[in-house]
C-alpha cells in the first residue's frame, strides 16, 4: 500500500488553476487527495474537473491577482499555493512579477506551508523583451517574499490541448506550403504531465525542494523545424515548409495584428533549452517522456478524413506490399 501524500486533506490554492497548465496542476493535487483551491479570472474554464473531485474537494475563486483583497481572499486557510499566471500582453511587469510577489509575501505571513512559483526559461529582470523581463522580475520577488519557495522554469508546454502543436497541426491541415519562423530555433518541449507533477512532487517536500530553481524539459533538443516535420508526419501531411530568414521574420513580427509579437519573435530566436548545471526534472524524480509518444494520437484529427482515414492508408500499404 502506497504512502499518504502529504497533501492529502489540505487546502492548496492554485493561482491561474483555469489556464492549461493549471487544469492538469489541479488533476495531479486532486489525485493525491488535496482540496484544491482554483483562484483564476475565468475559473469557468476548470468546471470540466468537477467530476474528478470528490464531494468539498474542488472549490473555485474568482480571482484578479492584481487586486490585493482578491489575494487575500483566495489564501484565507491555504496551507500550501501554487503561481502558474502568465501572459504576453499587459502590464507584465505588475502581472507577472510584482503580483507575485504580493502573493508568496502574503503566502508566508499567512504560514502557508510551500509555494510553488512557474516561471519560465530564460527568465532574465535585464531581458529586453518584456515577458522575460516580467518573469525574472517574479522570479526575484517571490524568493524575496517567500524564501522557501520553489521556481518552476519549463520550456514550450506540450499537451493534447494545447496551443502549441494544434495551431500547428490546424496550419499543416490548411495549407501545401508553409513558412517557418526561427527554423533553426531549439526548444526543448516538456509534456504537460510532467510539469504538473514536479509542482505537485515540489509542494510535497518544501523542505528539499524550496529555496531551489528547476529547468524543466524534455527528453529532446529539436529545432522549429523538426517540430513542424515530426507534425507533419503524424498527421499524414506533406506540406513544403519555407523557412523564412530572420530578417523577415523579425519584420513580420513587428507589424500590428499579427500573430506573433516583437517579443514573442526575439523569445522563439533565443531558443528554450535546460541549462547544463540547472536542476531538472530528474531531481525531482520525474522521467522526461517524448513528444513521439504522443504526437501520433494526438495529430489523427489533423489527417486527411481524421480516423476514418488511417484503414484506407492500411489498406494502400498491404496492396504495395503484396
Amino acid at each position: 500500500m502506497s504512502k499518504p501524500s502529504t497533501l492529502s486533506g489540505a487546502v492548496v490554492t492554485v493561482f491561474g488553476g483555469g489556464g492549461f497548465i493549471g487544469n492538469y496542476v489541479v488533476q495531479a493535487l486532486l489525485a493525491r487527495g488535496a482540496r484544491v483551491r482554483v483562484a483564476s479570472r475565468k475559473p469557468e474554464t476548470s468546471w470540466p474537473l468537477k467530476p474528478l473531485a470528490n464531494l468539498g474537494q474542488l472549490q473555485f475563486a474568482r480571482c484578479d491577482i492584481t487586486r490585493t483583497e482578491h489575494i487575500t481572499k483566495a489564501l484565507t486557510g491555504t496551507d500550501y499555493a501554487v503561481n502558474l499566471v502568465g501572459a504576453f500582453s499587459g502590464d507584465l511587469n505588475h502581472l507577472m512579477g510584482e503580483a507575485p510577489g504580493q502573493i508568496a509575501a502574503q503566502a508566508a505571513s499567512n504560514g502557508v506551508r510551500g509555494f510553488v512559483h512557474v516561471s519560465a526559461i530564460g527568465a532574465d529582470e535585464s531581458s529586453p523583451t518584456a515577458y522575460a523581463k516580467g518573469k525574472g522580475l517574479g522570479e526575484r520577488l517571490v524568493m524575496e517574499g517567500f524564501e522557501n519557495a520553489t521556481v518552476l522554469r519549463p520550456s514550450i508546454v506540450f499537451g493534447k490541448d494545447d496551443n502549441f502543436l494544434n495551431m500547428f497541426g490546424g496550419l499543416i491541415e490548411m495549407a501545401p506550403v508553409l513558412p517557418v519562423f526561427g527554423s533553426d530555433a531549439k526548444l526543448q518541449p516538456v509534456f504537460v504531465d510532467d510539469v504538473a507533477e514536479a509542482v505537485a512532487f515540489a509542494l510535497e517536500d518544501p523542505a528539499t525542494h524550496g529555496g531551489k530553481t528547476f529547468e524543466l524539459g524534455g527528453p529532446e533538443v529539436l529545432t522549429m523545424m523538426d517540430i513542424n516535420t515530426r507534425i507533419a508526419a503524424a498527421a499524414g501531411r506533406d506540406p513544403k515548409f519555407i523557412a523564412l530568414p530572420d530578417a523577415l521574420s523579425g519584420l513580420f513580427a513587428a507589424l500590428p495584428l499579427t500573430p506573433m509579437s516583437r517579443d514573442q519573435w526575439a523569445l522563439l530566436k533565443a531558443g528554450s533549452v535546460v541549462t547544463d548545471d540547472a536542476n531538472t526534472l530528474a531531481d525531482l524524480g520525474i522521467g522526461a517522456r517524448p513528444l513521439s509518444l504522443f504526437l501520433g494520437k494526438w495529430m489523427t484529427r489533423y489527417r486527411k478524413f481524421g480516423r476514418f482515414g488511417l484503414a484506407n492508408e492500411r489498406n494502400k500499404r498491404c496492396v504495395s506490399n503484396s
